[in-house]
């Protein structure tokens, strides 16, 4: 439940899909109203029937038609952004359920945990502006913090932004040790192979054949790497999906990014031992054991 006071919707954005939504008459000698979101409609309402008109309440005597549904809203996501499918219903702030028995100067629920503020415009020293107002108003009013929609949006991202920044890190260190494994393993490759090279290039293979044929061994292990590592990744989704925001099937425009970006170290790290390779004096590589 969220209290809301008339503008609510227009301030935050969310569109009033049937009915109306909450006004300035909604006072406290007024009827008890609420306005609830489609999910709540969806799970608590038959295909087709009307919401609006209806009542709802919590369990008990004086509470079950605690409330009249005069307007359906879309789904918002509010606190955190993986909540999907999750039942709201909004009510004007001076309004208390039907068989309140505290005294309304004791109800905590009414003091207002925040303001939206909508401007057409963007204010230079809106702040300080909204703090001034709001002290000419009740100078007892704090202001703990205030923030910009950006800056609360860009809040509620802050989880799932570390996890993609330390997923990036685990990959770049993943790509740079993958890269140093396979320029090893082909520099070591090319010593080994240095008497049967340099007799290559007695017989008359020029530099272009010889950095081929070193080439094309690094591109096997790469291609054969790759063959294992795509089944694995597509099969990793379904862990990962839940960590990471609107991540729900494998985007294939990030995987062709990936696979060329493994195409690219792995050249790098085969070019330079193919070149060393195609450097040897055949002579020198001859009198090798």
């Amino acid at each position: 439940m969220i209290r809301a006071n008339g503008e609510y919707f227009d301030s935050v954005g969310t569109h009033v899909l049937r009915g109306r939504g909450i006004n300035a008459q909604d006072g406290p000698d007024a009827p008890r109203v609420a306005v609830v979101n489609q999910t709540f409609v969806n799970k608590m309402f038959k295909p087709g029937e009307d919401p609006i008109g209806q009542h709802f309440g919590f369990p008990g005597p004086d509470t079950n038609s605690a409330w009249e549904i005069v307007g359906v809203v879309e789904d918002t996501v509010y606190t955190n952004v993986q909540m999907k499918d999750h039942l709201m219903f909004f009510v004007p702030t001076m309004q208390r359920p039907v068989g309140t028995k505290q005294p309304i100067e004791k109800d905590d629920a009414l003091y207002a945990g925040a303001i939206v503020l909508a401007t057409d415009r963007p204010i230079d020293g809106m702040e300080s502006l909204a703090q001034t107002t709001l002290a000419g108003i009740n100078p007892n009013l704090t202001v703990v913090k205030y923030q910009t929609f950006h800056d609360q949006i860009a809040a509620c991202f802050g989880q799932e932004r570390l996890l993609s920044r330390l997923t990036m890190l685990f990959g770049g260190l993943a790509l740079l040790l993958a890269t140093i494994g396979l320029y090893g393993v082909t520099a070591y490759s090319v010593m080994r192979r240095s008497p049967e090279i340099g007799i290559r290039m007695a017989l008359g293979a020029d530099r272009s054949t010889i950095i081929s044929m070193v080439m094309r061994g690094a591109t096997i292990q790469t291609a054969v790497g790759l063959l294992i590592g795509i089944p694995v990744a597509l099969l990793c989704v379904r862990f990962v999906k839940s960590q990471l925001y609107e991540i729900a099937s494998v985007d294939l425009n990030a995987m062709t990014i990936c696979i060329a970006v493994l195409a690219l170290a792995a050249f790098v790290a085969a070019i330079i031992p193919a070149r060393r390779a195609a450097s040897i004096n055949p002579v020198n590589a001859l009198r090798m054991d």
